[in-house]
């Protein structure tokens, strides 16, 4: 198995990219292709005495920046570390693509030169969350901000199919984001995808609520990519917002102080459940190929947990149970008009 790396994309490029390769070679069984430029990247292979064997490097003299217009930079910058990766992908010279890079450049690369799977009219950015009661698959969070509800249905699909064949989910249980969780409730839009999710023949349990997303109640929850994106930096700014508070609070006398030393073990578990860098990357679902995207503040270890992320995808051959999916629900659709 070939996992192309956008060795340029990410805050701390690339030196966290490399790491994260490094310590993703020598765990995983694949060859990691390190696509970026040449001489920034070997400088940083340096710093490993043992480099690992299964390890090389596509040149790529161009870098895509963070602020840069997604559609724009991939016409213009033929040459940089996302296209070059995507049309490896494209030439199916590499299995998966992982980037921590511009998010919206490597949605435009992976729809436009890979292409979308069979019966896929839009891709959708999935990202797993950690619940009470177990990890939920939130998708889309922020590929399409302004999608039909035919494109929801297909986010379940694929949501679905991730969850029972990569996050080995037996009959995973689907949610539709919400404003309460009656069937009357919400817009037309919310509405008419609700009707679509009924008949899809996944198991959808109804509406949800913003409060369900980390109640690990629910394998998947579908909602649009503008929604789904204000959820996730709001529980992002949230985590970090306790995380300071609570930091402020212990230090504040030296029976707080005895008692944060005391529960150091609790503390750590907790970081670790909630860390994004123990999940890696998130799946860009409905491509013709694996795409992951890793968060720009990755560090090695989240970069390594996203090439595992490709990996597993690859691993668990989930693009052709999306399509099997996708052909199952038009094959139904088609019955049940007739």
């Amino acid at each position: 198995m070939k996992i192309a790396l956008d060795a340029m994309g990410g805050d701390a490029a690339p030196e966290t990219p490399v790491a994260g390769a490094v310590r993703a070679a020598r765990e995983f069984p694949l060859e990691i292709i390190l696509v970026g430029q040449q001489d920034a990247i070997q400088q940083q292979l340096g710093r490993y005495p043992k480099r690992p064997s299964n390890i090389s490097i596509v040149h790529a003299p161009d870098v895509i920046g963070m602020d840069e217009s997604p559609a724009a930079s991939i016409r213009k910058k033929r040459e940089s570390s996302i296209t070059i990766g995507v049309e490896l992908l494209k030439d199916k010279k590499v299995d998966a693509f992982v980037s921590a890079g511009n998010t919206g450049a490597v949605v435009s690369a992976s729809t436009l030169l890979v292409g979308l799977l069979p019966g896929i009219e839009r891709p959708g950015i999935a990202i797993i969350l950690p619940g009470v009661k177990g990890d939920t698959l939130l998708i889309d969070v922020g590929a399409n901000i302004d999608p039909k509800p035919m494109h929801l249905l297909q986010y379940a699909l694929m949501g679905e199919s991730y969850a029972r064949y990569v996050m080995g989910k037996a009959r995973p249980t689907l949610g539709l984001l919400n404003v309460g969780e009656e069937e009357s409730k919400g817009t037309d839009f919310i509405k008419e995808t609700y009707g679509l999710l009924e008949g899809s023949g996944v198991n959808f349990v109804g509406n949800v609520e913003g409060h369900d997303i980390f109640s690990g109640e629910f394998d998947v929850i579908v909602c649009d990519g503008f929604a789904g994106n204000i959820a996730l930096k709001t529980a992002e700014s949230l985590a970090h917002a306790i995380n300071v508070l609570l930091k402020r609070s212990l230090m504040m006398s030296p029976i707080t102080r005895l008692g944060a030393f005391l529960a150091r073990d609790a503390f750590v578990n907790l970081r670790r459940e909630v860390d994004y860098a123990e999940r890696g990357g998130a799946p860009l679902l409905g491509v013709d190929g694996i795409s992951i995207i890793a968060h720009g503040a990755s560090s090695g270890k989240a970069i390594k947990n996203a090439i595992r992320v490709a990996y597993e995808s690859v691993r668990h051959d989930l693009n052709k149970h999306v399509v099997e999916a996708v052909n199952l629900y038009t094959q139904h659709a088609k019955e049940h008009s007739a």
